[in-house]
């Protein structure tokens, strides 16, 4: 089932949308008012927000526009369901990272029908990542070197699914930490540090001179999906190492 995030202030109409999306299939979570809306989504993952704009507490175009600098929210579909209808409001609504903007008064069916155009147009994430000779299964769980399989903790495939699905993107050790470890945590950010060298022990052809999961100094990390064929195949590297 999808899920729904609908922040709206107004209790009446808050009830009225729950009811109905409810009703059509949706999960819903939410709140009625804006302060805490960043920590909902992290804490629940929806799969689309409503939000109204003008809340009691925050400013909804703040919280989409931050909801687009967060690694693990920024792909989330925005619908502004707002009583500001200039044309004015509707590109800054746009141009800040929304993906529809309704105007109040509305009918519950047009929502819902644009509710299912945002879920009908978001692709599914491609099943196998790819970058010379390692292969990332989201659905098997599984990453393979030269065809041959490698052993990695849940939180080292995370982040190794993480990066390589945004290649050339820096992410600090944070975004990171958010991503892959969720907002609460009671790790450091030399967590970090540690899982990106177990990886490069597992991943990479010279883990001294890494070329698939690069150091940016200063920023954090970065996957190179241009770099070469990756780690040398298991045998090999064992038949080193027994040398």
């Amino acid at each position: 089932m999808r899920k729904i995030a609908l922040i709206e202030d107004d209790a009446d109409l808050y009830s009225l949308l729950k009811y109905n999306l409810e009703k059509e299939g949706f999960v819903m979570v939410g709140s009625q008012t804006g302060k805490d809306a960043v920590d909902l989504f992290r804490r629940e993952r929806p799969d689309l927000v409503i939000l109204d704009i003008m809340l009691p507490d925050s400013d909804g175009l703040e919280i989409c526009k931050r909801l687009r600098t967060i690694p693990e929210l920024s792909h989330l579909p925005v619908i502004f369901l707002t009583a500001r209808a200039s044309e004015t409001d509707r590109i800054l609504g746009l141009e800040l990272g929304a993906n529809d903007y309704i105007v109040k008064p509305f009918f519950i069916r047009e929502l819902i029908a644009r509710i299912k155009i945002q879920f009908r147009s978001q692709q599914n994430p491609t099943r196998v990542l790819k970058t010379g000779a390692l292969e990332l299964d989201r659905n098997s769980c599984r990453v393979l070197i030269h065809g041959e399989e490698l052993s990695l903790t849940a939180t080292e495939f995370r982040l190794l699914e993480f990066l390589m699905s945004r290649p050339g993107v820096v992410f600090s050790r944070e975004q990171l930490l958010d991503a892959v470890w969720g907002h609460d945590r009671a790790v450091t950010d030399r967590t970090v540090d540690v899982y990106v060298l177990r990886l490069r022990q597992k991943v990479e052809r010279d883990p001294a001179s890494p070329t698939l999961i690069r150091s940016v100094r200063g920023f954090g990390y970065s996957f190179d999906a241009g770099a070469g064929a990756g780690a040398a195949p298991l045998a090999d590297r064992q038949a080193v190492g027994a040398n």
